[in-house]
């Protein structure tokens, strides 16, 4: 109910931000769950709100949801948008957290992490006004330092890639240890056989990549959201935070054309 999406190869249909997506039943299910990426919704398997709808439904309103109570819906779903970003605060600094690379900053790391579940907890209208850009500037800044941190230990050159345009780029096997990854566009990349350990991979977009027998067991910020949207293999190494995707055991599809930027 609350996002939008594009028709695009990620959605069959377009829907506007706040409008019930047309396959959502009165009990909240979804009519075409089982048939997503065969009815053209891919976009819906990967999808990760981190839990911020079960928090702003359940803790954030009480429990009230916004057919019984209509008037909720434009406060609720603004309320989601906020605590979304904060959950996905909260995932990074957890994970920096075990980084021993970056015990230095652990201290600092988490406060931030208190701060930021605090905040979670605020009412809807003191979440519409939250300065959650600033808050997220701030959390960044000790993420970029962890990261340093940890990518100090790769050996040879790092390389520095971060906000790279990689679309379809042929990967297979690089030595991408170390690597500044953040916010590169990898969509289609082939990454096959690639060792990302200890490489920074906060933002990377890897829909379509793909990850069969790639080493990503050490990488680090890496999320189910982007592990979802790309394809792998059972040779695909993970971190024990993260599962393989049902998808990824089905018969291969065609990596996705290159294309535009969603």
């Amino acid at each position: 109910m609350a996002p939008s999406f594009t028709a695009s190869t990620d959605f069959a249909v377009d829907k506007a931000a706040g409008q019930p997506c047309q396959h959502l039943r009165q009990d909240f299910s979804c009519a075409i769950h089982n048939d997503l990426r065969d009815r053209g919704f891919p976009g819906c398997t990967v999808y990760d709100c981190f839990g911020a709808g079960q928090k702003v439904v359940q803790v954030t309103f009480g429990g009230q949801d916004w057919r019984r109570r209509p008037g909720l819906a434009e406060s609720m779903f603004a309320a989601f948008g906020v605590v979304r970003h904060l959950h996905e605060l909260l995932w990074y600094l957890t994970e920096a957290l075990t980084l021993p690379p970056a015990r230095s900053l652990h201290g600092e790391l988490e406060r931030a992490l208190e701060q930021t579940a605090v905040l979670t907890e605020l009412g809807a209208e003191e979440l519409r006004k939250l300065d959650v850009t600033g808050h997220r500037d701030e959390v960044n800044a000790l993420l970029v330092g962890t990261s340093e941190l940890v990518r100090g230990g790769a050996l040879g050159r790092r390389l520095e890639r971060r906000g790279a345009d990689l679309i379809g780029k042929n990967l297979r096997g690089a030595d991408l240890r170390g690597a500044n990854l953040r916010g590169a566009y990898l969509i289609g990349a082939d990454l096959s056989g690639a060792d990302l350990r200890m490489a920074d991979l906060i933002g990377a977009d890897f829909r379509g990549a793909d990850l069969s027998d790639t080493r990503l067991s050490e990488s680090i910020f890496l999320t189910q959201f982007q592990v979802n949207g790309a394809r792998g293999n059972l040779g695909t190494q993970l971190a024990p935070a993260l599962h393989r995707p049902e998808h990824w055991t089905a018969p291969a599809a065609a990596a996705p054309p290159r294309g535009g930027r969603r």
